[in-house]
């Protein structure tokens, strides 16, 4: 039973010793292989370009800003949007209102002569040309072929309807005009002949802030 008991012992002591050494041995290889993680994790090649990116943006968002400081207008002006015939009274940067608005119906009609004429908004830049409050409505010939009418001679009293514009017009040039309307029902649609019409407390805003020679946006 003795020898039994020494025969266990010296197992015992083999094991351990061979796990002593198997540690001894294991530990510096475990050692150098950790101390590649560290160069493999710090040379990673996408660390560089992301603060570069970063830089290349910030500088091109510094630039769009310079250039639409320098475009924006100093003092008021006005944006219209013909797709969803909404305006924004802005000055400088600041939008201080906005509304709806009506704009062109993008239609055309053709006389018996086969003159066209084409009732849609022009995009682009306009600037007010002229301001007048309580404008008097010369008809242009349009307006009596598409109501069938004869068309009069040129300066005839029947050519002119005050209050069609409302309180205000503001004239762009080429017949266009920021004006009112009779028909508020129809506002937010595309129903004009080419002209903007505004609500009354809107075009009296409008009238009040927009001096001549202020931009007019429309797109």
């Amino acid at each position: 039973m003795i020898k039994n008991f020494f025969i266990l012992l010296a197992v015992l002591i083999a094991g351990l010793l061979f796990a002593v050494a198997m540690i001894f041995f294991a530990i510096p290889a475990l050692q150098e292989s950790t101390l590649i993680l560290p160069v493999v994790s710090t040379t990673r090649a996408d660390t560089i370009p992301i603060g570069t990116e970063k830089e290349k943006l910030e500088q091109e968002i510094a630039k769009f800003q310079s250039d639409l400081d320098k475009y924006t207008p100093e003092g008021a002006y006005i944006v219209i949007n013909t797709s969803s015939n909404h305006f924004y009274l802005y000055n400088k940067n600041e939008l201080f209102r906005d509304g709806v608005c009506s704009t062109g119906k993008n239609e055309r009609l053709i006389d018996s002569t086969k003159r066209e004429y084409t009732f849609y908004t022009p995009i682009g830049v306009r600037t007010v040309q002229s301001k007048q409050k309580n404008p008097v409505w010369a008809k242009p010939d349009w307006a009596f072929i598409e109501e069938g009418l004869p068309v009069p001679p040129k300066g005839d009293a029947s050519r002119f309807e005050a209050g069609t514009l409302g309180a205000y017009k503001l004239v762009l040039g080429d017949g266009y005009m920021i004006h009112g309307t009779l028909y508020k029902r129809f506002m937010g649609q595309n129903v004009t002949h080419g002209c903007i019409r505004l609500l009354d407390d809107d075009l009296e805003a409008v009238y009040k802030s927009l001096n001549i020679g202020s931009k007019v946006y429309i797109f």
